[in-house]
């Protein structure tokens, strides 16, 4: 994982002909000035001639099992289909300064790349300050709405639509009526996560308890990327007498599983469905995951520039647009799917307003 290394970083316009060097040879090498050749991968199909497209991950990268792997699949998916003809991926290192994400960002538009996807609300100020210097490039960001510009997409998620039909599914699965929710970092972002959640669980039960954690706060942005916090934080849950407990932390989402079992108790994925994607001795323990399909606005976002047809500013990806959803993968909530698809209609139809934060 790079550790912050951007920060002393060559010239850009060498970084960028480094770049567009080992593009073109389609190889594994990457430029001196990234960290490792898995966190820059540059690759050329021989016939194809669509875009050049890069793509800035955030903390964990691609093989999260979470996040940042829902935007590589959409990624992946474009490849198939799309006919890019190169493609670049960068990740992003714990506590590293909002400069190394700008030069990230730098390095790619140098290097020839566009359009550039960032993954994740931390790319906000880097994409704004880069999208201006290079005007003609087509930026997107997702979960971001601040940085705004004729050339940035902003791919949004109603995170708290979804979050409430695993919230639901917590509260009629649950024995105990006590379940519990681990947010990575305490940022508005996943506030909404926890918000959807408690209102989903109220909503089935009103007199239910609901354990909430946040693994660290900002600007401290390793609650994403810590397994053994995770683990620790719901194992207080469950010995605290939970027996359900969703997590909306990346990669520190393990640790949560791993708890879960030992504990013999159920959890909540997110982002991906994770009963697919989780390590296999953990897979049975995943009742549902909530699903953010940042693939499909990844892929949407590729697909409009391949067809001259790209949109500036906010697109949401709520319930109705199925931008959201619950996992069923398992068969664990196979006997409230018609409970929880009233719930998801009654979102849709505007009957159920979903809250987007605590009170």
């Amino acid at each position: 994982m790079l550790q912050n290394r951007f920060g002393k970083l060559a010239a850009t316009a060498l970084a960028g002909s480094m770049l567009m060097g080992a593009a073109a040879c389609g190889g594994s090498e990457e430029p001196a000035t990234s960290a490792a050749p898995s966190e820059a991968a540059s690759s050329a199909a021989s016939a194809a001639t669509g875009p050049k497209v890069g793509l800035a991950y955030d903390i964990g990268g691609r093989g999260d099992q979470s996040f940042n792997d829902s935007a590589a699949a959409g990624l992946d998916k474009a490849k198939a289909e799309l006919g890019l003809a190169e493609v670049s991926e960068l990740e992003a290192g714990n506590g590293e300064t909002e400069a190394a994400k700008e030069e990230r960002l730098r390095l790619l538009a140098d290097g020839g790349f566009n359009p550039i996807i960032a993954v994740g609300f931390a790319y906000s100020n880097p994409v704004k300050k880069v999208a201006t210097e290079f005007p003609d490039v087509k930026f997107a960001i997702v979960d971001d709405a601040a940085a705004v510009a004729p050339n940035i997409s902003n791919l949004l998620f109603a995170e708290h639509e979804g979050s409430f039909l695993v919230g639901a599914a917590a509260a009629l699965k649950s024995k105990k009526n006590h379940v519990g929710f681990v947010g990575g970092v305490q940022v508005p972002l996943i506030n909404k996560f926890e918000a959807g959640f408690a209102a989903g669980a109220k909503a089935v039960k009103s007199d239910v308890k609901i354990e909430v954690k946040y693994l660290t706060q900002p600007p401290d942005f390793t609650g994403f990327s810590d397994p053994a916090k995770g683990k620790t934080a719901a194992e207080g849950m469950f010995d605290a007498g939970a027996d359900v407990v969703y997590q909306a932390a990346g990669g520190s989402g393990g640790g949560v599983f791993e708890a879960a079992k030992a504990a013999k108790g159920l959890a909540i994925g997110v982002d991906s469905d994770q009963a697919k994607t989780a390590a296999p001795e953990l897979q049975s323990v995943i009742m549902t995951s909530m699903l953010k399909k940042v693939d499909v606005a990844v892929f949407d976002f590729l697909k409009s520039f391949t067809t001259n047809s790209v949109k500036s500013g906010s697109t949401i990806y709520d319930l109705k647009a199925d931008g959201v959803d619950y996992s069923t993968t398992g068969g664990q909530v196979d006997d409230i799917k018609s409970k929880l698809d009233e719930y998801k209609q009654k979102i849709i139809s505007g009957e159920i307003t979903v809250p987007d934060k605590t009170s």
